[in-house]
């Protein structure tokens, strides 16, 4: 495992990369709103890519860095991920392809930025389709955006609701609720046969 900052316009990223042996593809994964990338979630996903053989950087947006738990605007978030995916893609990950993902507030932040980041998939992790109880202000939109193969893993319980699977959109549900602790072995086969088709996409 290596931790390298990376300069953004809000300031310092952190990514800690995990790499696989032979990597064919690499994985950047951004975390939740108000958690960070040590998440239950994250770990089985890490897990699931490094063994499939996909190079894994989690990214620590800058005001998790600064040591602030209140999340940045939007749009701070998406020019800070993609600062990062522009310096890991030309430092660590060249030639390689870049499957963007996240949990939560992080997964928004991939579909958001996986088409101006040219991602060749996207994973999400627990995507929040609407606050809890007000299902009229959905994100779906930033989901069905995303024209690149897509991952949605999903609680069966999560208060932020379910989005349905579409052409290019795979949904698994596995027990639990927002948080997706409650069966990370369940998250990591679902990532991880996912990942195993992608490579056969893109290779």
């Amino acid at each position: 495992m290596t931790s390298v900052d990376v300069e953004t316009p809000h300031g310092p990223a952190r990514a800690e990369l995990h790499c696989a042996e032979e990597g064919r593809a690499a994985l950047l994964l951004g975390h939740g709103a108000g958690g960070g990338i040590a998440a239950p979630d994250l770990v089985a996903a890490t897990r699931a890519a490094t063994e499939s053989g996909v190079h894994v950087a989690l990214v620590e947006q800058p005001y998790r860095v600064a040591g602030r738990r209140a999340p940045a605007p939007a749009k701070q978030l998406d020019a800070a991920w993609l600062a990062v995916v522009q310096d890991l893609g030309e430092r660590w990950f060249a030639d390689l392809p870049l499957i963007f993902g996240g949990r939560s507030s992080g997964a928004r932040v991939a579909c958001r930025t996986a088409e101006a980041g040219a991602a060749s998939a996207v994973l999400c992790l627990a995507f929040p389709v609407h606050p809890p109880g007000k299902p009229e202000k959905s994100r779906l939109p930033e989901l069905d955006e995303v024209e690149a193969p897509v991952l949605v893993v999903q609680g069966e319980r999560d208060a932020f609701g379910q989005p349905e699977p579409s052409q290019n959109r795979e949904v698994v549900l596995v027990p639990g609720d927002h948080s997706l602790k409650a069966d990370v072995d369940a998250v990591y086969r679902a990532t991880q046969e996912w990942l195993i088709r992608v490579l056969r996409l893109l290779d």
